[in-house]
C-alpha cells in the first residue's frame, strides 16, 4: 500500500504500490515539463460515496510514499496509458481496483 500526499490535504490518497510507481513516472514527467493535469478516483468503502479529483501542478507540494523498499518492475504500456490519459481534458482516472479498500472482483462497488 502506498500513499500520495498532495498539498495540505488532511489525509493521503491510498494507492497500491504498483499503481503509485506508474503514476509517479507520469506525474514527475508532466510536472517537470510544467504541464498541469487532473488525477481522479472513486472513493473506497471507508469514505462517503463519491469521487475526488485533484489538480496536479508543480507549485503544490507532492510526496510519494511506498510500503515496499524496492521499486516494482514497471509496465511501459501502463505508463503510456496513464500519460495519454493525462493529456486529455479528463486527466488520469485511477481504476477502482487500484484504490485500496474497494471490494474485490465479483462484488459490486457502491
Amino acid at each position: 500500500m502506498g500513499f500520495l500526499y498532495y498539498g495540505s490535504a488532511e489525509h493521503p490518497i491510498e494507492i497500491d504500490d504498483l499503481t503509485l510507481a506508474h503514476l509517479k513516472v507520469v506525474i514527475a514527467t508532466k510536472l517537470r515539463r510544467s504541464e498541469s493535469f487532473t488525477l481522479s478516483w472513486r472513493h473506497d468503502d471507508e469514505q462517503p460515496r463519491g469521487r475526488s479529483t485533484i489538480w496536479l501542478n508543480s507549485a503544490i507540494p507532492l510526496r510519494f510514499e511506498f510500503q515496499g523498499p524496492d521499486p516494482p518492475e514497471l509496465d511501459p504500456q501502463r505508463i503510456i496509458a496513464y500519460a495519454n490519459s493525462a493529456n486529455t481534458s479528463g486527466g488520469i482516472l485511477i481504476p477502482d481496483e487500484h484504490i485500496l479498500g474497494f471490494p474485490t472482483r465479483g462484488t459490486s462497488a457502491p
